[in-house]
Parts: structure tokens; sequence; C-alpha cells
């Protein structure tokens, strides 16, 4: 398994690396501070072609590998953790589910302005009783006619308010368990489709999280993803490379966490001398840098692997579990090490562990990882 970037991955790195400084860096602190959505930076990226790395160009794609999103997003996602989430959202839980799912007809209307950035998607799974236990799904389906009609309750959707489609599970036969789910492709503007309040949240704060009502959501029955029953297997092959996304996004965060640790630890002195000398902090950053080197090699085999068309569920859920619990640990780490500076808002460490939390918590939580990762040892 060869490990070395080449060219053209090196080139999309600077790429993401340069827009990330010149684009997203300035308005960063004052976006987290009033939780205010990035829209003009979500448009630039799909510009770039960065919100369907993924997807073939044939359905407006950019056709790239991968890695390429993994290198891109840990880029995007050491400046903006808000930004990077919304990037993987769009590319791994719904451009993903598009792409391998879809017919021509929902590719050529929904694929093509998601992979282009010209509309922006969500991913509609969880529920008030239905987190850690995606089968425990309360929204129901039903066909009439021409028309699926839904009702239930979504929520933790993340690009909630600003989403125009949004893949939604719903159970269309409760007589056959999680084989009775389905996925369907909502637009916001469907009658019956309410969106809920945006939450206020602890971290990734400008990226927005909501409920979602279903009200005899009115859905046309071509909006059916793959066939009825397919719905819990979309979800889950959907989060298994979603999970490549969030590990990404982990070891974006924590990245940053380190640089400006070993920044801070070179230019504060103590006792007449920088505190780098101190083994004590050099220990913390040596720690942090093994971690972190660790869960990118993790995060680059699974999307490797992902790659080749490979199994990669096992890989995919280590490297989430491990990149995630290394981005917390990482960005505590450099809040001692920035001592009382870590603890302001100047240093953005603080807001780098407030960010890294939710990495431990959305597309299944660490222990869920666990849980997947010994099936795959035990089978």
């Amino acid at each position: 398994m060869d490990f070395n970037l080449t060219e053209e991955h090196i080139y999309i790195q600077q790429t993401a690396r340069d827009f990330a400084k010149n684009e997203i860096a300035p308005t960063a602190v004052d976006r987290d501070i009033k939780a205010e959505f990035p829209a003009e930076i979500v448009t630039k990226l799909g510009e770039l072609g960065f919100m369907g790395m993924m997807v073939s160009p044939e359905w407006g794609g950019s056709g790239l590998d991968t890695l390429s999103y993994v290198i891109a997003m840990e880029e995007i996602s050491k400046v903006d953790a808000s930004v990077g989430v919304i990037m993987s959202v769009n590319n791994s839980l719904v451009c993903h589910g598009l792409q391998k799912y879809g017919n021509d007809e929902q590719k050529e209307k929904y694929l093509k302005p998601l992979a282009m950035g010209q509309k922006l998607g969500a991913f509609a799974l969880s529920e008030p009783e239905a987190g850690s236990d995606a089968t425990d799904q309360k929204s129901v389906a039903e066909l009439k006619g021409d028309y699926y009609y839904l009702n239930g309750m979504k929520n933790w959707i993340t690009n909630g308010t600003k989403a125009d489609y949004y893949l939604l599970q719903a159970v269309t036969d409760k007589s056959k368990g999680y084989k009775g789910i389905s996925t369907f492709i909502l637009e916001r503007d469907f009658e019956g489709f309410e969106i809920g309040k945006k939450e206020d949240k602890l971290g990734i704060r400008s990226s927005d999280t909501c409920s979602i009502g279903l009200n005899n959501c009115k859905v046309p029955k071509e909006n059916l993803l793959g066939s009825e029953g397919l719905g819990f297997k979309i979800a889950m092959d959907t989060l298994n490379g979603g999970r490549i996304g969030i590990a990404s996004q982990a070891l974006g965060i924590a990245q940053a966490s380190y640089e400006a640790a070993v920044k801070y630890s070179k230019e504060r002195k103590a006792f007449d001398a920088p505190i780098a000398h101190l083994q004590a902090i050099q220990f913390k950053l040596a720690d942090m840098a093994v971690n972190i080197e660790a869960s990118r090699m993790l995060t680059y085999k699974a999307a490797l692997l992902k790659d080749a068309n490979e199994k990669y569920i096992k890989e995919s859920a280590m490297a989430k579990l491990y990149a995630s619990k290394t981005a917390v640990n990482a960005a505590l780490e450099s809040i001692q090490i920035h001592g009382g500076y870590g603890y302001v808002r100047e240093y953005l460490v603080e807001r780098y562990l407030r960010d890294a939390k939710i990495t431990e918590i959305y597309e299944g939580t660490s222990e869920i990882q666990k849980i997947v990762i010994s099936r795959e040892v035990l089978r």
C-alpha cells in the first residue's frame, strides 16, 4: 500500500491549504462567535470542485479519488472544522448515496447541482429515539397513488436550515423491521416539510444543525432512492464512507492544535528559556506527533481501500475512532501548553477543543465504532 502522494494529490493539498488560509481563516473566529453559516465560502468551494470531489465528471463532479478528498478535508478542517463538516456531508453522505444508488433521472436532477456546488445537501437519519440505534426509525412513509406521504421527526441535521435537497430515511413496511426502511430524496419546499430551529452548539458553530418535521410531507414516488426496503443498507453504506470524512476532519483539528502548540512553545519563555526546552513539553509534543501520524495512516488506508473497491468497514471505523480521540487529546494538550492563553479566543486553541469533541459523537459515537470494529474482528 503506497502512502506517497502523487503530484495531483500535492496540488490538491496546496490548493485547499491556500483557499483555507486566504478565504476561510479571515472570518473563522467571527463566524464561530456569531454562529454564522459560511454561504459565500461554500459557493467558492463548489467552484473549486470540492463539493463533489468523488463524483464522476459525467454528473458534474471532479472525478477524484477518496485520498484526494481526505487531503482536502484535512486542510480545510485545520482552519475551520465547521466548513469541513459542511463539505463532508455534501460529499460523503449525499453525493455518494445519489451516485451509487440513484437512477439517471435522479442524478441529472439532484446529483449534478450538488456536485457542482450549485445546491447543498443534507442527510436525515437520526431521530429523537433513533440515534446510535438507527434501526428504531419512527418516521413513516405511505404510498398513495403517485406520492409518498411522510410523517415524523428528524434531528441533528447538519446543513439542515440551508440545504436544498435531503436524503431521508423513513419506514415503508413496519412488519419488516430495518428491512422495511427506505430512503427518499426531499426538496426543502415540498408540501409538509418543516425546518425546525437552529441548535445553539458548543462547537462547529458556523455549521448549522436543526430538526426537521414531516407533516404529511408529499414526496413524488420517483424520489424513492433505490427500492423500498433498501434504506438501511444505503444509510450504513453511506456512513461507512462518511466516517473517512469525519476522520479527516478530526485529523485537521489535531494538526492545527499541534502546530499551534509547537509555535507557542518556541515563543513562550519560562525560567529564561523557551518552554520547548522543557522535557514535559517535549513529551507532550512527541505524543501528539505520533498520534496524529498514526491517525493519518489509518485514514489514508481506509481511503485507499475504498478506492480499490475493497472492504473498508473496519478500517473506516478505526480511522474515525482513533482520529477523533487524537483530535480531542491534541486540543486539550495544546491548551495546557498555552496555559491561560489557551483558554481565550485570541489563541484559537479553545475553539479546536470545542470543535474536536463532536467528532467522537456524530456519524456514529466512539462506542458504536468499537462495536463495528469488534463485529468485523470476530467474523
